[in-house]
């Protein structure tokens, strides 16, 4: 009887039925999304560990003979045991350990250490591998929790859909109050009632669980090769793999069931322990609590906007998701493109726009010295670029007070602008002079730059500083730092001040040569020749491990000349056996672009996700409330009200859906820009230039665009039936 009772329901109430079905469709098709990439990231995380640091769990370093492998792979929960080759001086053995049950690996590695009769510190545990299978050090007080917040998201979506399916199911079984008070007064129990209301959603549901899920694993196919179509090109990236796994199936439909059983049964709970006559006496209709006048939406639209208020008060618990859902996809979509635009000025600002002109490859070579390097000639024979070979030190020197330029002192002298780093003793300030140490050919090119005389011996000094009481950090402006009457400088080790060498300055300037460097504030660097470093580096010393080389083209700037430039310097390079990094600006540039787009998808499809779930609560009620916006239409008509009346009606409340999100989130919005702006130190003009404008109106249109399909489409329904019939009617029609 039940069985057939439900049926009869479904074919005659199909517009509750379409809501739930949708409901449904949607919660499937977002937790078998959620749970595939879930799935794929874990994947890669893992896959690229491998990759990059080798799959072993626990690692044991030695003096032990080799003959121990076998000894370590007797243990019961070793699987395998591998000697790596590096054996740094002969007799050090470097043992891989791999587990059966990689669990117990924090409490067998110090068995086997102690076996084996080395001491607990010679072991290490992969943990960026351990890890990922949320196997964290037992004594680790911080592990990491990446995973963990993406289970907590993944759990917060989960809810997020049972409210979306339970308003689909509470719309749907409180429109039948009425009939289940009279099922109720002749003798039907809770339990049969919950039982039939249980029925119907399963009779419902489980064709959309099962096509959502499936729809969701060529959504999550799709995300894996847009991801790897943006990444396209980056330099030493792993190409993603689609992957998917039964058991990630299995948990997609047993989370899918149990938000369906869930959503259904919190309602049907409710309504089977109603009182048969308080069920009887409910006519469905939405029923407002204390009724106050919308004098907004009456001014503005009259009376109709003063109903279209009531009506929303009084959906407003049901309302609650989508409100909430819109509101924070909204907030969340304009943030992270307000963010991205302000970090992407930034970034140009202080880096890409910044050394556009001052690089477009460079070599960093490790553990190697400047005057070690036999290269130099090769490189400045590079056919069409402009290059330098450089290295850094530190060194402090000593500089009388009365050497401070005039413009320093008009600005409350050396201790105004530097603070503490500038403090006179005995009449003398020690000040901060790196060195920049060019080869010889790079310094000659320099001192003719900026007109000075080169010489075997000697320095350039930067002779500028920061004027930080008239500027700031973002567009800073210099003023002289010393008067420029030194004829010598007093260079000190920074260790040993009695370590030190008197340099004649061939110059002042404040045109640093053109190099990928930024140099201190309050610092009086120094540009030294490799002949003059040779002369001073014993005494000096603290010279940076690596040589750099920076090479400028005087060529068309394109991706395919720098190539070509970075394979000419490489061979170069490799010709001497040099272990060196090679960067290209402009592939720098795209690799940073395409990992910008990718966070943009990433975040921007949780945004765009987050609305969809306030979308889809919208269809709900909106062609979940017909029975009752069919009695409250029918009163309106009775009343004197036209279809022109009723139409208008639904689109204010649509706007006012729609809009309370945009009006809720622009200022927020603003304020967050307007505080990046001013603790950042832009030009407000720049980011307005910047701004993610396009985006965000099609956004709005996007949300306003959907709600009001999902007010056209009920409000189609409920005018093209007899409203008089609908205040008689058990049934939907």
């Amino acid at each position: 009887m039940w069985k057939d009772y439900s049926i009869g329901f479904l074919k005659k109430n199909r517009a509750s039925s379409v809501s739930v079905l949708v409901a449904a469709l949607i919660s499937a098709l977002f937790l078998s999304l959620l749970c595939g990439l879930f799935y794929n990231f874990w994947k890669y995380e893992i896959e690229s560990v491998v990759l990059e640091e080798g799959n072993w769990q626990g690692r044991i370093r030695g003096t032990f003979a080799e003959d121990a492998v076998p000894e370590i792979e007797n243990f019961a929960n070793v699987k395998t045991a591998t000697i790596r080759g590096d054996l740094s001086d002969g007799q050090t053995l470097v043992v891989d350990i791999c587990f059966d049950d990689m669990r117990a690996a924090y409490q067998d590695m110090p068995l086997i250490a102690r076996q084996l009769g080395v001491p607990e510190t010679s072991v290490t545990y992969h943990e960026s591998l351990l890890s990922n299978y949320f196997i964290h050090n037992p004594q680790d007080s911080n592990p990491p929790l990446l995973l963990a917040f993406y289970l907590f998201v993944l759990l917060l979506v989960s809810v997020s859909l049972i409210l979306i399916i339970h308003n689909s199911f509470a719309v749907s079984m409180n429109a039948r109050l009425h009939q289940f008070g009279i099922l109720s007064s002749i003798g039907a129990t809770p339990g049969q009632i919950r039982t039939c209301l249980l029925q119907e959603a399963a009779m419902l549901c489980t064709l959309p669980i099962l096509l959502g899920s499936f729809i969701g694993i060529a959504l999550t196919f799709g995300a894996i090769q847009a991801v790897n179509a943006l990444a396209d090109g980056i330099v030493g990236r792993q190409e993603a793999v689609f992957g998917y796994h039964p058991l990630v199936l299995a948990l997609t439909l047993l989370a899918s069931f149990l938000t369906v059983l869930i959503s259904a049964w919190l309602p049907a709970r409710k309504l089977s322990k109603m009182p048969p006559l308080e069920a009887i006496k409910n006519t469905g209709e939405l029923q407002l609590k204390r009724r106050k006048n919308a004098r907004l939406l009456a001014f503005f639209f009259g009376v109709e906007g003063e109903l279209a208020g009531n009506a929303l008060k009084a959906q407003r618990k049901s309302l609650r998701t989508a409100t909430l859902s819109l509101t924070l996809s909204f907030l969340g979509f304009t943030l992270m493109l307000s963010f991205f635009t302000l970090s992407g000025i930034s970034t140009n600002h202080t880096y890409f726009e910044r050394y556009q002109d001052a690089w477009d490859v460079m070599a960093t070579l490790a553990d190697t010295k400047i005057e070690d390097f036999s290269a130099t000639d090769e490189i400045h024979a590079l056919a069409g670029t402009d290059s330098v070979i450089y290295q850094k030190a530190t060194a402090v020197c000593s500089v009388p007070a009365d050497a401070v330029s005039e413009e320093v002192k008009s600005l409350g002298g050396l201790e105004a602008i530097a603070g503490s780093d500038a403090s006179a003793a005995d009449g003398m300030y020690t000040l901060q002079a790196p060195l920049v140490i060019m080869d010889d050919r790079s310094f000659a090119r320099y001192c003719a730059q900026i007109g000075v005389s080169p010489a075997e011996n000697g320095s350039v000094v930067l002779n500028r500083i920061w004027d930080s009481v008239n500027s700031n950090f973002r567009y800073k402006e210099y003023v002289p730092f010393l008067s420029g009457n030194l004829g010598t400088i007093l260079l000190q080790n920074p260790a040993d001040a009695a370590a030190a060498v008197t340099l004649p300055v061939l110059g002042f300037t404040q045109e640093p040569p053109v190099l990928r460097e930024e140099y201190a504030n309050d610092a009086l660097v120094q540009f030294v020749s490799l002949s003059t470093w040779k002369q001073i580096r014993e005494t000096i010393g603290n010279a940076e491990p690596g040589t750099y080389i920076r090479i400028l083209s005087e060529k068309e700037r394109i991706l395919t000349e720098l190539n070509a430039m970075e394979t000419e310097l490489t061979n170069v390079l490799l010709g001497h056996g040099i272990a060196f990094e090679v960067e290209n600006r402009v592939q720098e540039k795209a690799d940073n672009d395409a990992m910008l787009n990718g966070y943009k998808l990433i975040l921007g499809a949780l945004c765009v996700l987050l609305a969809c779930i306030g979308v889809a609560n919208v269809f709900s009620n909106t062609l979940g409330f017909i029975r009752q916006r069919k009695r409250e239409f029918a009163r309106y008509m009775s009343l004197g009200m036209t279809p022109e009346g009723m139409r208008k009606m639904f689109w204010i409340e649509a706007l006012v859906i729609a809009g309370r999100p945009v009006l809720v989130t622009l200022p927020i919005t603003a304020v967050f820009v307007w505080l990046m702006i001013t603790a950042s130190y832009l030009d407000p003009m720049e980011f307005w230039a910047a701004a993610p404008l396009v985006p965000i109106l099609l956004f709005i249109a996007a949300l306003f665009g959907f709600v009001a399909l999902a007010y056209y489409l009920g409000g189609k329904q409920i005018l093209q039936c007899d409203l008089v019939d609908a205040l008689r009617s058990d049934y939907l029609v």
